[in-house]
């Protein structure tokens, strides 16, 4: 199954991300992006691809002791970004980065204990993808309005293991869905 360790934005914040998202689409050349769906909205802390369902239990403990090991920390949304001159359009986050980034490398740690191939390593930046382009795409006026873009503070106190379940039916602009199959809490309590 194809997996990766994530945080979730709570309801409410994915609720104000989505008005957001609503006035992006409506800016010129927006429909040359492929926008991401609010179900799928999340910050990915390690991509672990196809894994072998007998690695996953190893997996999963281990994603457990790295919960355990750092407690609860603050994030909230602000700004955006691209990477690849347009090719992916994100909100920026802004708060406690340093928790966020070293429960990141406990997760891809944990993968490469658990036995699972390691992709390409790739420095941490904490991002939430809201749009995709095959193309270099002038995302411009997207980030202007970004700039602008601010959510509560939040305070994340889980980790989540993600399956991804891609798109099989060929149908244009179909998204992939993501179901959680563990989850575990921030801290010593968990």
């Amino acid at each position: 199954m194809r997996l990766f360790a994530a945080v979730l934005p709570p309801e409410d914040v994915a609720r104000d991300l989505a008005e957001e998202v609503g006035r992006l689409k409506r800016l010129p050349g927006a429909d040359a992006l492929r926008w991401t769906g609010r179900p799928g909205w999340h910050f990915t802390l390690a991509f672990y691809g196809e894994v072998d369902d007998g690695l996953v239990p190893e997996l999963a403990e281990r994603l457990a002791r790295a919960a355990r090991r750092g407690g609860p920390f603050g994030l909230g949304l602000r700004g955006g970004g691209q990477f690849g001159h347009g090719r992916a359009l994100w909100a920026g986050v802004e708060g406690d980065l340093r928790a966020m980034r070293l429960l990141a490398e406990r997760c891809e740690a944990a993968g490469r204990k658990a036995g699972v191939a390691a992709g390409e390593h790739r420095r941490y930046k904490a991002h939430l993808t809201v749009a995709r382009s095959r193309d270099a795409a002038d995302v411009r006026p997207c980030l202007e309005v970004l700039a602008e873009f601010r959510s509560r503070t939040w305070n994340v106190d889980e980790l989540v293991l993600v399956r991804s379940n891609l798109p099989k039916s060929g149908v244009p602009g179909e998204q992939p869905r993501y179901e959680p199959v563990g989850r575990w809490p921030l801290g010593a309590a968990g």
